[in-house]
Parts: C-alpha cells; sequence; structure tokens
C-alpha cells in the first residue's frame, strides 16, 4: 500500500531525474554539429552555395518533424521506454557517418538519423515527465526537461569548436558523439516506463471523448485558436533557431571572429535558453503562460535586430544570452500550455502535432536563411527572419487563451 503508484514529481524523483540527465545527453547529439557542420560543409566539401550549406538542417529538420508527428502513436503501442531506447540506437550511426563521410549525401543521412533519434528521444522524455507531474508541476517538469537539453546543446557546442581548434573539425570531435548515444542508451536502460502514471491521470476522463488523429491535426493546427497559436510560435522559435544554426557560424567568421569564438556564442545562446528553463517553466506555473510566450517571441526578435546593429565581441554575446532568454521564456510554457489544453487521452497526439510543426521551423529557417542569404546578403537574412517570431508573438497576444489552471479562458 505505501508503495502505491503516484502521480507527483516529488512521489517519482529518481524516475524524473534519470529522465533529466538523459536528455542532457539528448540535446548533446545536436550540440555536437551546431559550430561544426556549417564549417565542414565548406572547408571539407567545397560547398560555396549557402542553402546547399544548410540542407543538412533541413533534413533533420523535416525528418524530426515528421517523427515527432507519430512518437506519441508509437509510444502508445511500444510503450514510451521502448522509443526512448530504440531512438538512442539510431542516434549510434549519426557520429559514425559523419566520421567516414566521403561525399556531402552522407552528411545528409546523418542528419536525417539524427532527426529521428531527436524526435524519438526527446519526444518520450518530455513526455515522460509529463505523465509524472501534477497538472501544477507541467511547467517545472517542461522546464527542467528542456535545461537539461539545451544545456546539453550548449555544452557540445562549445566543447565541438574547442576540440575542432585544437585538433581538426573531424574526426576528433564526433568521437565524443560516439560515447553520448552509448551513455544514453544505458541511462535509458534504467529510466521505468510511465504508462501506469498515465493511465492515473486519465483517471476521471472516462466520460470524455477520444479524438482521431485527423481531429487533433487540425485542433492543434488551426481550429483551436489557443493550440494554434501555440503552434505557430513554436514553428517561429525553431524557424528562428534554424536560421541561427546555420548562419551564425558564417555570420561571425565574417566579421574576422575564430572558430573557438564562435563556438562561444553559439554556446552562450543554448546555455541561456537551457538555464532560464529552469525558472520560466516554473514561473508560468505561478503566473501563468500567456504573458511570457508574447513577451518571448518579442524578445527572439529584438535580440536579433540587435546582434545586427552592434559591433563588439561583448555585444553579440549580449545578444546570443538575450535570444537564448527570449527562447527560454517560451519554450517550456508552450508544452505546458498544450498539456493543459489536451486531455490525457490525447496528449500526446496534440504534442506529437504542435512538435511536428515546430521542429519542420528548422528546415524552414534553413531554407528561408539559404535562399535570402543567396539572394541578398547574410544580414538581410537574419533581419528578416527576425519578423517572423515578432509577428507570432503579435498573433499569441491576440488570440491566446490563457491555459493555466486556475487562471484558465475558455475559447
Amino acid at each position: 500500500m505505501l508503495n502505491q503508484t503516484r502521480v507527483g514529481l516529488y512521489e517519482n524523483r529518481l524516475n524524473f531525474m534519470f529522465l533529466v540527465v538523459t536528455n542532457f545527453f539528448v540535446g548533446s547529439m545536436v550540440g555536437l554539429e551546431r559550430t561544426l557542420l556549417p564549417v565542414i560543409a565548406e572547408e571539407d566539401f567545397g560547398l560555396v552555395s549557402t542553402s546547399a550549406a544548410l540542407s543538412f538542417i533541413v533534413s533533420f529538420g523535416f525528418s524530426k518533424a515528421v517523427v515527432n508527428y507519430f512518437a506519441g502513436a508509437i509510444a502508445d503501442r511500444f510503450d514510451r521506454k521502448n522509443v526512448l531506447l530504440f531512438g538512442w540506437f539510431v542516434g549510434l550511426f549519426v557520429p559514425m557517418l559523419v566520421i567516414f563521410a566521403t561525399s556531402w549525401w552522407m552528411i545528409i543521412v546523418a542528419n536525417v538519423l539524427l532527426g529521428i533519434n531527436q524526435g524519438l528521444t526527446w519526444s518520450m522524455t518530455v513526455n515522460m515527465k509529463i505523465d509524472l507531474a501534477k497538472p501544477t508541476e507541467r511547467g517545472l517538469a517542461v522546464g527542467m526537461n528542456e535545461f537539461a537539453g539545451y544545456v546539453g546543446v550548449a555544452v557540445m557546442a562549445a566543447v565541438s569548436g574547442y576540440v575542432a581548434t585544437t585538433f581538426s573539425s573531424r574526426p576528433e570531435p564526433f568521437y565524443i558523439g560516439v560515447a553520448i548515444a552509448l551513455i544514453g542508451f544505458l541511462l535509458s536502460m534504467f529510466v521505468k516506463d510511465t504508462s501506469v502514471q498515465l493511465g492515473l491521470q486519465g483517471k476521471g476522463q472516462g466520460t470524455r471523448r477520444s479524438r482521431s488523429a485527423k481531429e487533433v491535426f487540425i485542433q492543434t493546427t488551426w481550429k483551436d485558436r489557443s493550440l494554434s497559436s501555440l503552434t505557430a510560435a513554436g514553428l517561429s522559435t525553431n524557424l528562428k533557431d534554424g536560421m541561427a544554426w546555420g548562419l551564425f557560424p558564417f555570420y561571425f567568421a565574417s566579421k574576422g571572429l575564430s572558430l573557438s569564438e564562435i563556438g562561444l556564442i553559439v554556446a552562450v545562446y543554448p546555455a541561456a535558453w537551457g538555464f532560464f528553463q529552469l525558472f520560466t517553466g516554473v514561473l508560468s506555473d505561478r503566473i501563468g503562460r500567456k504573458g511570457l510566450i508574447v513577451g518571448g517571441m518579442l524578445v527572439q526578435a529584438t535580440s536579433l535586430w540587435l546582434l545586427l546593429l552592434v559591433s563588439d565581441y561583448g555585444l553579440w554575446l549580449l545578444a546570443a544570452l538575450l535570444l537564448g532568454i527570449g527562447t527560454a521564456m517560451v519554450y517550456p510554457t508552450i508544452q505546458a500550455s498544450i498539456s493543459d489544453v489536451a486531455e490525457p487521452n490525447w496528449r500526446a497526439s496534440a504534442m506529437g502535432v504542435y512538435r511536428f510543426w515546430r521542429d519542420s521551423g528548422y528546415a524552414f529557417g534553413a531554407l528561408f536563411a539559404g535562399v535570402l542569404t543567396d539572394v541578398l546578403s547574410i544580414d538581410w537574412a537574419i533581419g528578416l527572419v527576425a519578423v517572423i517570431p515578432f509577428l507570432a508573438g503579435l498573433v499569441a497576444f491576440l488570440r491566446l487563451r490563457e491555459t493555466l489552471p486556475g487562471l484558465r479562458t475558455e475559447d
């Protein structure tokens, strides 16, 4: 009786912490590439077109988006832990392909596999944490998940830049990636599946009808004013990140910065993104979701414009810091907000639709940024991409309802 399974982060603290640590290594898989692949595209494979050089982000973004969409249904059939383990198995091939790549198409394939790895592992860690959390703990749960993941991104972005400067851009940094995948797989072996907690959350929901995949897609994409506003904000956020991932190394290299200096700026942005989610997620459990989402979208746009207006290394670091803070304001808050709106029996599906659109932003951002850079300039590309999160913030201000239980307003 004392061992009865319950919902709550404290009640499931050991499993929750295993999931937090696991997601650090999930994020590290992406961080390994953020500093290096744009440089490898130019130096190792001679790609001079920005659009071609950023094609690896397009392949990553679309594959992750598609896997995100189906991840919820896959987890319902095979259990979340099994999906998590399979995601790590796929991830093991990513650094190996980059190490042995002799043609750019092998890098593209590696990033398709990275998208699958991220879609499965990151989706499972966030859904499992939400399964464990009480309704008033969802912001904290998602905040901790995203904190761990983006600290992993930041640490590996900095480490890979340092290793590349000390040795070379290939293969030495990607040996670390093989170790990361193995560690992530071993950690996931100790994670307990959260099906029981999910079932407990669904109690009392028996009278509510389930929704088909088509209904959930329509509701989350455009019909429900809150869910569609959240989806637009998420897509805009990652569209901006796809641009930043691809163009920041080129932009700062054009300003005469070294690879290690670029690595620090590239690391500060996700480090702030990760660190401040410790506070923004739990803050959204206290003051509500809408203000953080609207404000965060506007901060992202402003920080990109600031980056273009200054020419000092310290101010570039400040702009990267602000960009990370703005992203941290929205990232866990949006996912907590979706969890507020969607009922347990279709929550994972709604999250899958949201994450499908959000992570397709990586691909759209890389395509948009690459074409604008080739046609206009890299400065114009960054400045025009910044308009998109600004507009998404205005849409959220006008259409998004407050969703936090206790403050929630109904459509």
